[in-house]
């Protein structure tokens, strides 16, 4: 069978996007490498289930923090324990592959306790992003990233954007 040039190209897009996507002991290699670079590691986590324009402003405000952008991802599961049986709308493979196209996203991690409070512990970010609506202090990792006397860092969300109002609008559609 013959692949065309063109068809060749877009698998090395994919693999590129699927390189993205760590374990966690594999990005704990990667990390040390960039820090033997002295690249600044930036580290926000959630389900990101629906992208929508909320989260590429807040994602894109978090990699302009640092040089390197890292996402926890909530498993399936753990979003489940989170959400509710109705969620995730997508499997973790999806919104991991959706996250990894972003071409500000350095780095997926899944991880599946209620928070990534081990994650955090592992990589030892530089920075840690959350949204607004968390208070510096009752952010999980709070305590590692500044003990090693990083930043914590909170971004306002866009008005209007989030996962529950696309959910919200789909059922009032209905």
């Amino acid at each position: 069978m013959c692949i065309s040039l063109k068809t060749k190209k877009k698998m090395k897009e994919l693999e590129k996007i699927n390189n993205k996507i760590f374990s966690i002991e594999d990005i704990k290699h990667k990390v040390s490498k960039w820090r033997d670079e002295n690249k600044k590691i930036v580290f926000t986590n959630g389900c990101f289930d629906i992208i929508h324009r909320g989260h590429i402003d807040y994602l894109s405000k978090a990699k302009d923090l640092g040089d390197k952008l890292i996402i926890g991802l909530n498993t399936d599961l753990s979003v489940r324990n989170i959400k509710g049986n109705t969620r995730p709308i997508q499997d973790e493979k999806s919104r991991a592959i959706i996250l990894a196209a972003m071409q500000f996203v350095d780095a997926i991690v899944l991880f599946s306790d209620s928070t990534p409070y081990s994650l955090i512990k592992e990589i030892q970010p530089d920075i840690l992003v959350k949204g607004a609506d968390y208070k510096k202090e009752d952010i999980v990792g709070y305590d590692i990233v500044s003990a090693r006397g990083g930043d914590v860092v909170t971004i306002e969300f866009l008005d209007g954007y989030s996962t529950s109002n696309i959910e919200r609008k789909i059922k009032n559609a209905n």
